[in-house]
């Protein structure tokens, strides 16, 4: 079947999904969409470069991964072998595989080695894909499953389409080869207009056609509940996100001890693990912070519900972000946000549903979480009300998945 057929009414596709790590607890606008593409109709085959990790808590994401297939699970002999038979067979294709490969890796030897990693991924993955006879490939991320994707097409296996998130792909355009990609690939997702616009940007004009707007989105879990309203008695905040960098939560904590500091009642619950959870711990002891912030660890997607229902508004003071899933899923609960004005986010997120902070400024943080603490209950329904309409209308995962079959069709988006 030719790939333009994707997307026609009555036709069904093979398709293939392709993450570095899936599932994992913060790709859940993966699941979410491959369910969307589901529901279409269409059969959907899930690939994971790397084994998913073991503290996986949610339901949906442990049935996931009974259905995905790893990558580097099948072991360094099975993939020499891939590409042994790959090499044999079809020598010609080979060399375009290599000079792929070689292309995207830029210079320095370690990522020459990466790259032949990457090659022999690609080995397997092309002939898995042949006998599943997968007609068209999606990756997430644009560093490397768009990689192997690339290289897979390469090799003579199925085109490829990408959904590149940020910021990752932005902090690194010519590291991680960003042009060559968006040339190779059919389709390039950018999930907002700030996104599209920075995939424009490391790439040729005659590329851009091929770059549309396709946003993550929720499933029925966030979209179909009816909404709790706030507490008036409510002096929660709730924080989702890795425990890294770019999330800015050491200024949380900063401006949670000025609050404390005026005399404020209140608790900040931060859901997530990662690389700085022990800091913000010594952060939040140094500060005599105990009883007014908590590091909550990870939890399912049904527990942070709960907190969210529970919480007076849902904040998160990020330095660099894409869009992310967790302020629409505050937002999709009718919960005013506390964020910054970076990236994709005041596409969403605006004084009608929340507070907008420069970067970096603990002084808006601690005063936009004192407004929010003595702002009425009816204003804070207000904001939580115009933000979930927002969301039902840019966010529903069932229509982006249908604008992504579309857009892969070469269809209008």
């Amino acid at each position: 079947m030719a790939v333009t057929d994707i997307g026609r009414s009555g036709v069904s596709v093979r398709l293939a999904y392709l993450c570095n790590l899936y599932p994992a607890v913060s790709h859940s606008f993966v699941r979410r969409e491959i369910e969307g593409v589901e529901a279409a109709g269409h059969e959907v085959h899930r690939f994971s470069l790397r084994p998913p990790r073991a503290d996986l808590k949610d339901e949906a994401d442990l049935r996931e991964a009974a259905k995905t297939e790893v990558v580097l699970r099948q072991g360094a002999l099975q993939l020499l072998i891939a590409a042994l038979l790959l090499t044999l067979s079809r020598p010609r294709l080979t060399f375009r595989a290599i000079s792929a490969a070689r292309g995207l890796s830029g210079a320095g030897i370690s990522q020459k080695f990466r790259h032949l990693a990457y090659w022999l991924e690609a080995a397997w993955l092309t002939r898995r894909l042949e006998r599943l006879h997968v007609e068209h490939v999606h990756a997430h991320f644009g560093t490397n499953p768009a990689a192997v994707a690339m290289i897979v097409r390469a090799w003579g296996g199925p085109p490829f389409s990408v959904t590149v998130h940020g910021p990752n792909e932005f902090d690194s355009p010519v590291h991680l080869s960003l042009s060559r990609k968006i040339a190779a690939a059919r389709l390039v997702a950018g999930i907002s207009a700030y996104g599209r616009s920075q995939l424009m940007r490391w790439s040729s004009p005659a590329d851009w056609g091929k770059i549309k707007i396709i946003r993550c989105g929720l499933g029925p879990d966030f979209l179909d509940r009816t909404p709790i309203p706030i507490q008036p008695d409510s002096k929660e905040f709730v924080c989702v996100g890795r425990l890294a960098a770019a999330k800015g939560l050491p200024l949380l904590i900063e401006a949670s001890a000025r609050l404390r500091d005026r005399g404020e009642q209140f608790t900040v619950t931060i859901i997530g693990d990662g690389e700085l959870r022990s800091s913000l711990e010594e952060q939040v002891r140094r500060e005599k912070l105990e009883d007014y912030v908590r590091l909550a660890g990870i939890r399912s997607s049904a527990e942070i519900r709960e907190h969210i229902d529970s919480a007076r508004a849902f904040v998160l003071p990020s330095f660099a972000e894409g869009l992310p899933v967790v302020i629409m899923e505050a937002l999709a609960l009718a919960r005013p946000v506390v964020t910054t004005r970076i990236a994709g986010i005041p596409e969403l997120v605006d004084d009608q549903c929340g507070w907008l902070i420069t970067p970096g400024s603990v002084d808006e943080l601690a005063g936009a979480l004192s407004a929010a603490l003595h702002a009425y209950p009816e204003e804070l329904n207000r904001r939580g009300r115009v933000g979930r309409e927002r969301v039902l209308m840019l966010h529903d995962a069932r229509r982006n998945a249908a604008e992504l079959i579309r857009g892969i069709a070469g269809n209008p988006v």
